[in-house]
């Protein structure tokens, strides 16, 4: 079975926000010439956000890693699936989005019991 990074993503807008999530995923997908690397859950609207959850193959994630090389390396975050969500992030600013990405196992497993 496949090993998934699963981030949990808040937006204010969901189709435009899964849209160009989806977009960008596409475009690395084609990078490292994978097919049906990522699934974009449908949301839950609360707050004034919407919630939903980005699977990405972690095959897929350590192909574009080692083709980016030392330029991925000086993304923000300690090991690889830090290092992608500030690439994600990275290619979603300038989009005029509000989103915010955290890796869902860690939020799962808060020190303080939140979740």
């Amino acid at each position: 079975m496949e090993e998934r990074i699963n981030i949990n993503v808040s937006a204010t807008e969901y189709d435009k926000t899964s849209k160009e999530i989806g977009t960008v995923l596409g475009k690395m997908e084609d990078m490292v010439h994978g097919q049906e690397d990522f699934v974009i859950t449908d949301s839950e609207f609360a707050f004034g956000w919407h919630f939903f959850i980005v699977s990405v193959n972690r095959e897929m994630v350590i192909k574009l890693a080692d083709m980016m090389g030392e330029q991925f390396n000086k993304y923000r975050g300690k090991g690889l699936d830090k290092k992608f969500i500030s690439l994600l992030s990275e290619k979603m600013d300038g989009k005029d989005l509000k989103i915010k990405f955290a890796i869902k196992e860690e939020m799962e497993s808060s020190k303080f019991g939140i979740f």
